[in-house]
């Protein structure tokens, strides 16, 4: 078997100090030095232990002598040694190592070996730095020998260098400060200290250390200690790798270094190239500090095409790539089955020479049949000042995040829910299929890097059901999660029709079977109650079953596809309906005036863009009157004109409902005698249903504001919560429906929507159909507006024509959604606008989200 080049080097060196490590007790512990004949002697001993048998040696290390001893012995000796943190039961059961030493100290020792050993193999390491996984890298003496000296030339390593070990030795990039520095007679200051303890910085200083390697984990942390005020006269240089850092920390850093006199080398490698691949010279790195440089010296790269061809993979090729992977003991025998390294990298080659990754064939995730490049939705968290790491579990992307400073719980939430946002605009992804938990610590490995099964673990644990409820809130409401408490419920909160769709089947997921008066219930309720799973289907609920039926019952009628009327004076019912459960809460007056106002601009602003939209294309098809959604009160009253009536009756109700209670008095009447106030306010309207005071045309009454009476029905029987309650909301609809219209199966058919209404708040239905029904609810008001313009185009086809107009309705609801998901963007990116004016562009898409399609409210 090759001898390590190290090994052979050890008392070349003689009486140089070798190695400094501390003795005694870590809290007053002195460091003591060791030379090279030292070590030499010590390492001859223990090979000296293990005898002239070739064996498999399972060595778990630390930042110690005695660890280091018993590696160095273990390769003298010709053992194959397997270097980790901790022989896990699954490691130690797939290799079955005849030799145990648990940092430096022999504790199982078979005579004999049980395995066939290939004459290369030196060194078994797993793959990224990981520790426990049964598939391992076998590395031989010549790439280890190779890897050191490619190393120790480019970072110019001489006798006077002294490199602090603030990576594990068990980790290859750990390894390789080891190895590079024995090799040229450089010293090692071994520590297991954090370069968060003042007690390392300390060490560094008095033993004059000139170098340390750091992952981006550690950059962090220098961060957090003021690194860049440090005086640290003796650092030469400080390395880095273990992961791509943002380039805007490599310019920092690579600015600071040559500011203070050290030397800021990033480097590239996976543990299968030993160590090393590539550095970038740090002349380089202010210009280029998004490059991973050139390859060390003794290898180069290749480009090879990836299957799509819309990229290519960086292949790495030299003396220090490893002999193959291993996945059980049977492939210690084989020799090599690797020529050249396929690193997964996708990368590019710069007019300057310089190599660039671009991206990870493996950090890519196929969701929703979307491929999902996880890289880049971590660059752009980064950009936008998120601490965070991605990864999936075949279903969601799943992120961890870092708080912002001094958080609060709600702060927290909102930060995650932010980061949420920002994921579905960049990947594409529904909010389903994102999972983001705030962490005080992103979970890391040993050698610093992600912990990526443990993030999906966090993942997996449930969050507290109220939190979840709130984060729910929060994300269908468009509003900052830390105005959102436990006290709240979704009236509260301006939760709207629209939005009760949305938020239902959410809660519906996370709560089980919901109750009727959940909307009236604060998060905390919710939270508490207890879950159940319904058997069959979904429950829909019965306002937003009769905007759909509604809507296609409309728009058919219009189109001449069949006739059946009276679908619109049920709509105006479920408005009523739905402002009593959603506008007149527990809330302040002056709070449920200010929600309902921007409800109210929902349905009148879309509706003013369209008509001026309309009289460009169309001129005379509406009138100046329909902008001002007043064609109503001033007229003309002609077809086209009055085809709008239902959206300004809809308005002038809700308004004047809203003005009404927001009266100190009224309002106090409403609080005592919700079920009274709203029967008492329905028998003044139906003053209207039997007299029209001459202001409207008998033809016309039905049409116009008259049929306000129908709202306030709505009103009563969303306040009838007993059923003798219902029995007279129901009794007064059976009295004044007949005869109103003069149409009997039109009267049949207001009486029976209504009285759905009234008397079955929700529906079991199959999924397929409430998903079908929820689609065509939100996408009503849209449906409405374009239908006029739709439907004359296709001429006799009214099938389609029907189809044609609830499309055109769905395909602007989604654009008004995808604009309202352009704004948290906006928001997190900040670079254009001032913080007022993204707050206020954000408040008015998240209200037009929330109204878009209300036909019916």
């Amino acid at each position: 078997m090759p001898t390590l080049p190290i090994l052979a080097h050890l008392r070349g060196f003689d009486d140089r100090v070798a190695v400094l490590h501390p003795v005694g007790p870590a809290s007053a512990a002195t460091i003591t030095s060791v030379t090279y004949a030292q070590l030499a002697d010590r390492v001859a001993e223990f090979s000296a232990e293990l005898g002239p048998v070739r064996r498999l040696v399972a060595l778990t290390a630390g930042n110690d002598l005695d660890s280091l001893v018993a590696y160095l012995g273990a390769l003298d000796a010709g053992c194959a040694v397997l270097l980790t943190g901790e022989l896990t039961g699954e490691l130690a059961a797939t290799y079955d190592p005849d030799v145990i030493i648990d940092r430096g100290r022999v504790i199982a020792n078979r005579a004999r070996s049980a395995h066939r050993l290939h004459p290369e193999l030196a060194l078994l390491l797993s793959t990224s730095g990981s520790t426990g996984s049964p598939k391992l890298v076998r590395l031989s003496a010549r790439n280890l020998g190779a890897n050191a000296e490619s190393i120790a030339e480019y970072l110019g390593i001489g006798p006077d260098d002294r490199a602090a070990t603030t990576l594990p030795l068990f980790y290859c990039y750990g390894l390789s400060v080891v190895h590079s520095h024995l090799l040229r007679g450089a010293s090692l200051l071994l520590t297991e200290r954090s370069v968060l303890e003042p007690e390392f910085w300390d060490e560094f200083r008095a033993h004059r250390a000139t170098s340390f390697a750091a992952v981006p984990y550690t950059v962090d942390l220098l961060d957090r200690i003021g690194f860049a005020r440090m005086s640290l006269p003796a650092l030469r240089y400080v390395t880095q790798a273990g992961g791509r850092l943002e380039p805007a920390r490599v310019r920092t850093y690579a600015r600071l270094g040559a500011a203070a006199g050290w030397r800021f080398f990033v480097m590239y490698g996976q543990t299968e190239a030993t160590a090393r691949m590539a550095y970038l010279p740090p002349e380089s790195a202010d210009e280029h500090p998004d490059c991973i440089g050139i390859p060390v010296p003794g290898g180069h790269f290749t480009l090879a095409p990836v299957d799509d061809g819309a990229a290519e993979e960086l292949v790495y090729h030299g003396p220090n790539v490893m002999l193959g992977y291993a996945r059980h003991s049977a492939d210690l025998a084989l020799g090599r089955t690797v020529d050249a390294l396929r690193t997964g990298d996708l990368a590019r080659r710069t007019p300057d020479g310089l190599y660039q990754v671009v991206g990870r064939r493996s950090r890519f995730a196929k969701l929703f049949g979307l491929r999902i490049d996880l890289g880049r939705v971590e660059s752009e968290l980064a950009t936008a000042g998120f601490v965070a790491a991605c990864t999936d579990d075949g279903s969601r992307v799943i992120a961890a995040i870092l708080p912002r400073p001094a958080a609060s719980a709600t702060s927290r939430r909102a930060h995650g829910v932010a980061a949420a946002r920002l994921i579905a605009q960049v990947s594409g992804l529904p909010a389903t299929a994102i999972s983001v938990t705030v962490v005080d610590e992103l979970p890391r490995l040993a050698t610093g890097k992600i912990d990526y099964p443990a993030m999906r673990a966090l993942a997996a644990t449930p969050a507290s059901p109220g939190d979840d409820v709130g984060a729910i809130y929060a994300d269908a409401l468009g509003l900052p999660i830390e105005t959102i408490s436990p006290a709240h419920s979704f009236a509260d909160l301006g939760g709207s029709s629209l939005s009760y769709v949305t938020v239902a089947a959410r809660l519906e997921r996370v709560l089980g079977t919901l109750p009727t008066d959940w909307p009236q219930r604060s998060i905390a309720d919710l939270g508490r109650a207890p879950r159940t799973r319904a058997r069959f289907g979904r429950a829909l609920d019965s306002s937003t079953a009769l905007r759909a039926i509604g809507i296609v019952l409309i728009l058919g009628s219009h189109i001449q596809l069949f006739e059946l009327w009276g679908a619109a004076h049920v709509l105006l019912a479920v408005a009523g309906y739905n402002f009593a459960r959603f506008a007149v809460s527990s809330a302040p007056p002056a709070r449920r005036l200010r929600l309902t106002g921007r409800a109210v601009a929902m349905i009148a602003v879309p509706t003013a863009l369209w008509v001026l939209i309309t009289m460009v294309w169309q001129p005379g098809y509406y009138s100046w009157q329909n902008v001002l959604l007043l064609n109503k009160i001033l007229g003309p009253r002609n077809d086209t004109a009055g085809h709008l009536w239902f959206l300004e009756v809809l308005v002038y109700c809700t308004v004047a409902c809203a003005l009404l209670i927001r009266v100190p008095r009224i309002d106090g009447w409403e609080r005592r005698a919700p079920f009274w106030f709203a029967l008492g306010l329905l028998g003044l309207t139906l003053v209207l249903r039997w007299h029209s005071f001459g202001l409207y045309p008998e033809r016309d009454i039905a049409l116009s504001p008259l049929a306000c009476w129908y709202f306030v029905l709505g009103w009563a029987g969303a306040k009838a919560t007993a059923v003798w309650q219902r029995l007279i909301v129901s009794a007064v609809l059976l009295a004044c429906v007949p005869g109103y219209f003069g149409v009997t199966e039109r009267e049949r058919l207001v009486m029976a929507g209504i009285l759905i209404l009234i008397w079955l708040p929700a529906l079991r239905v199959p999924a397929v159909v409430a998903v079908v029904a929820v689609a065509v609810a939100d996408s009503s008001l849209f449906a409405y507006l374009l239908h006029w313009q739709v439907y004359p185009a296709l001429g006799e086809q009214r099938l389609l024509a029907l189809v044609a107009c609830l499309a055109a309705g769905a395909a602007a609801t989604e654009m008004v959604d995808r604009c309202r998901h352009r704004i948290p963007w906006l928001t997190l990116q900040g670079q254009h606008l001032s913080g007022r004016l993204v707050r206020q562009l954000r408040d008015q898409q998240v209200t037009r989200n929330r109204l878009a399609g209300k036909v019916i409210e």
